[in-house]
Parts: C-alpha cells; sequence; structure tokens
C-alpha cells in the first residue's frame, strides 16, 4: 500500500555522565545487533548524547540518515535533561526504553541503573509537555527491547500518517445521520488536514474524466479481481471513470500533506446522477490503504485510516448492525463455541470492505436502496456493491470520535469474525467480542458513540491503543472482563 508512511527507526543511545559512556555504546551496538536478528530496519546513530551539547550533533545525523521516528535508549541511568530535550526538538513519534541489568558479574562497574533513569526521563518529558511512547514494560535485555522496538514500527506509523494525513470530503451527511457529524477543530488539533467538497463537485469530476486514459485499463482490472463474480461487465466503465476521477483528484490534491483519506455522499441522490453505487469503488481504494468513508463519515475515515496503519492491512468501515437469530446459534453451535449470543452481532455494509477481506464475493445490487429507488423494476441505478462473506480469522474493531462538544475520545475491541454464514446481503460476517453486550452498552451507547465501526482484519488493540494515547486522546475505551463494573454500569443488574 502507497497511502501509508514508511517508518524510518534510529537509536539515539543516551549516557549520564557520572556513568561509563562506553557501557551505554555496548548496549546499543547489542540492541543494534538484536534488531537485525528481527529483520527490522533500524540505524543506530553513531552520536551518543551525555549533554545538551551533543544534541546538534545528533540531530543533523538523525536529519541526514532520513530518520523519522525515534528510539531514546537509556543505556544507563540517562541524562533527563538532555534526552527530553532531544525528544521535544525531534519532528516525529519518540519512544522511551532501558537497558536491563546483564549479569550478577557486572553490578559493581557494569551497572547502568537505567531502570532508576526511566523514571527521571518521564518526569522531564511531562516537565516538557512531551507524549513519548513508552512500553507496558520498558526495560529489557537487548532481545526484549529489540521486541519493543518491533511493536513500536506500527504505532509510528500510525501516528506519521495522521500528522501528514488529509481527509476529502464531498457533500453534507444524509439526513438523519446526525452520528456523522465532524467537528473539524478536533482533527486540525491531531494535524489532520480536511478539504470539504460539495456533491457537484464530486459530478462534476465525473463528467470530466469521461476521456480519462485509464478508464478500459481499470475496467480490465476489475474484471480480472472480480472473476466470477464480475455480473455486471456492462457496469465496468462507469465505476473505472470513477475510481479515475477519485484517483486523480487524490494526486491534485493532497498540497502538503502526504498521505489521503475520503469521506463521500454515497445517496441517495448519487444514484440518480451517476447511474450506479460506489460501493466496489470505494472497496478497490481501500484495499491500497486510502479509505474512502461512506456517508461522509469524517471521523469514519480517520478511524479506518488508523486501522490500515495499525494493522498494516487493509481496513474497512462497518455498521454495527444487527443481532444473530438464536436458530443460526443453535444450527452452529460447533462454529459458535463458548461464546453467548449477546457476544455475537453482524457487521455489514453495503459492499465497501475489499475483496481481499471476504471470504467469497461478486458485483451486486443495494438491495435497501433498490426497495426505495427501483421498486418492482429490474436493478441499474443502485448496481454496484461488492457484497459477500467477511474473511474469518482475528478482527478489531475500532473508532476515534469527537464529541458535539469537539472532546476527542476512542474505543477498541478485539474479537474474530466466525466461519458462519450470515444469510443475509451486503458486505456482511458474524463478529463474536467477548462481554459486547456490556460494551455495547457502557461504552458504545454510554459514550455515544456512531453506529460506523473501523474494522482491521488483525489484532491491532495494541497499537491502536498506543497510539491514540500517543496522539494525545485521554480516553481509549475497551470490552472489560466480567466481574469488572463500567463507571456507569449497574453492579445490582
Amino acid at each position: 500500500m502507497n497511502n501509508l508512511p514508511e517508518v524510518k527507526v534510529g537509536i539515539v543511545a543516551v549516557s549520564r555522565d557520572c556513568f561509563p559512556g562506553e557501557l551505554s555504546l555496548a548496549r546499543s551496538r547489542r540492541l543494534l545487533e538484536e534488531c537485525g536478528k528481527r529483520g527490522l530496519a533500524v540505524t543506530l546513530c553513531e552520536t551518543l548524547v551525555e549533554s545538551e551539547a551533543d544534541l546538534p550533533a545528533a540531530e543533523k545525523e538523525l536529519k541526514d540518515k532520513g530518520i523519522n521516528a525515534l528510539v531514546i535508549y537509556l543505556g544507563n541511568f540517562g541524562p533527563e535533561g538532555p534526552l527530553s530535550l532531544l525528544g521535544q526538538r525531534f519532528d516525529g513519534p519518540v519512544m522511551l526504553c532501558a537497558a536491563a541489568e546483564e549479569s550478577g558479574d557486572g553490578l559493581v562497574q557494569g551497572r547502568g541503573d537505567a531502570y532508576c533513569g526511566m523514571l527521571n526521563a518521564s518526569y522531564n518529558c511531562g516537565l516538557r509537555g512531551l507524549n513519548p511512547y513508552i512500553p507496558e514494560y520498558p526495560v529489557g535485555t537487548a532481545a526484549q527491547a529489540a521486541r519493543l522496538i518491533e511493536e513500536f514500527i506500527p504505532v509510528a506509523r500510525a501516528v506519521l500518517g495522521v500528522a501528514h494525513l488529509k481527509i476529502f470530503a464531498f457533500g453534507p451527511r444524509p439526513q438523519d445521520f446526525f452520528a456523522c457529524n465532524a467537528p473539524v477543530e478536533p482533527l486540525f488539533r491531531l494535524g489532520v488536514e480536511v478539504m470539504e467538497n460539495s456533491e457537484l463537485d464530486l459530478y462534476d469530476l465525473y463528467l470530466q474524466a469521461e476521456r480519462h486514459p485509464r478508464v478500459k485499463e481499470v475496467a480490465r482490472e476489475m474484471a480480472a479481481e472480480l472473476g466470477k463474480g464480475n455480473t455486471y461487465p456492462d457496469l465496468l466503465e462507469k465505476l473505472a471513470r470513477y475510481e479515475c476521477a477519485l484517483t486523480s483528484f487524490y494526486e491534485r490534491n493532497l498540497g502538503v500533506c502526504s498521505y489521503g483519506a475520503f469521506a463521500c455522499k454515497c445517496w441517495p441522490a448519487f444514484e440518480k446522477y451517476f447511474g450506479f453505487v460506489p460501493c466496489y469503488v470505494n472497496s478497490r481504494l481501500a484495499s491500497r490503504g486510502i479509505p474512502v468513508a461512506c456517508e461522509v463519515d469524517i471521523y469514519g475515515a480517520l478511524s479506518e485510516y488508523l486501522a490500515c496503519a495499525a494493522s498494516g492491512g487493509p481496513a474497512t468501515l462497518l455498521d454495527i448492525n444487527n443481532t444473530v437469530p438464536s436458530d443460526m446459534l443453535e444450527s452452529a453451535a460447533d462454529k459458535v463455541g463458548g461464546y453467548r449470543p449477546t457476544d455475537l452481532f453482524m457487521g455489514f455494509h453495503c459492499g465497501n470492505t475489499p475483496t481481499c477481506c471476504m471470504q467469497d464475493f461478486s458485483l451486486k445490487y443495494q438491495l435497501i436502496m433498490h426497495r426505495m429507488m427501483e421498486p418492482g423494476k429490474e436493478p441499474d441505478i443502485t448496481r454496484g456493491t461488492l457484497e459477500g462473506r467477511l474473511r474469518p480469522g482475528e478482527v478489531t474493531i475500532f473508532r476515534l470520535q469527537s464529541t458535539a462538544r469537539g472532546e476527542l475520545t476512542s474505543y477498541a475491541a478485539e474479537g474474530e469474525i466466525l466461519d458462519l454464514d450470515p444469510k443475509s446481503f451486503g458486505g456482511i460476517g458474524v463478529i463474536a467480542i467477548s462481554e459486547m453486550a456490556r460494551f455495547y452498552r457502557h461504552v458504545l451507547i454510554g459514550r455515544r458513540f456512531p453506529h460506523h465501526t473501523a474494522v482491521a482484519f488483525s489484532h491491532a488493540g495494541k497499537t491502536l491503543f498506543s497510539a491514540v494515547r500517543m496522539l494525545g486522546v485521554g480516553e481509549v475505551c475497551f470490552n472489560l472482563p466480567a466481574g469488572t463494573f463500567y463507571g456507569d454500569e449497574n453492579p445490582f443488574a
């Protein structure tokens, strides 16, 4: 995917002046070696930071080597002032980690006390208003620290992506979709740019793309991707023209940003003018890491982008849609396992999920719109959805949202997509999340989250939690286990 940052990690070793600098350097070299064993492309900077005077050389080295994610490594106690100043001046995500002691034979001349130094480093970061990534247990051997850096990379990718992201919005949200409101100020606070346009602008782009040189080529790509699911071959050139219109707009309008996402009006007027539903095109762009959120859901587009950056793979946007009937569960008890009925729900959308995230798929028509727009007729303007079952396996649902008062909040919950026939239409699957009933009531309803959720097709909760906290969002809700109560949960219920 070419819409995500390439993370270039640089390690800067630090050393407090009353500790041997060579101790920190030797430990950082062992850390680099362990990173190599894990296949991590990490650069160890030659400059050892012992005082503020070392910062210009370290900063120049980081810049010259194209480093965009910094690991400050306390090989010993570390100089709390200079290291926090380095983190403050670095333009990118910063991680702190520290060396554990290595042998009982080296606890006189070779003791580093980095376990202690991390406390002062954290305090000084607080004094400077910094919010670095600090792992759950940030002190370890070289091999353990290398694993921590590996976990930092997707967090850094998400943070870097948001810092250089532009969301292109087309049209106001549909009537009665107030949940898709998007207070803009919190987005700017995150570093996200927003470019709002009208539905007429989108239609004009489509008209201008009539003679786009890639339309026929894209239509052939679509046919090859759909294979036996290409049920409407006559529709593909229209869809290809729309895709070319969006991608050309994306390329022309990124401006100072490096990455983009869309939030587009997709009904009810869209179908009458364009002559199709845009879902399949949305799925194709999502497969390349360019989310296209439905119903002008700007925070949905941001959430989907973060899910993509955190997981390193395509994501989608689904409705937290409907319950699973009991007769379906009874007939598939072996696939449901130990989940209770209230742990399950169906994730659904018209057809915007990438083909690689589906078990089977074909080009179809939007049943709900067809009932409203073409009752009793053969589908025509409501064609263009990509429908089928979601791929069974790991899943994470996630949302970063602004409240109506402009306060950022979020949630993440991990679970699985069951290999269970949903017996319905659209891009749909049965999702199981432990204690979903209570999460639904006390987080989704209780914190007033909208019906759209971003979906990553892996367990990405750990990365998303850390990324969202680094972005300065104070609240990251998650599904609590039985016996642990939410703040508004009735303990007597």
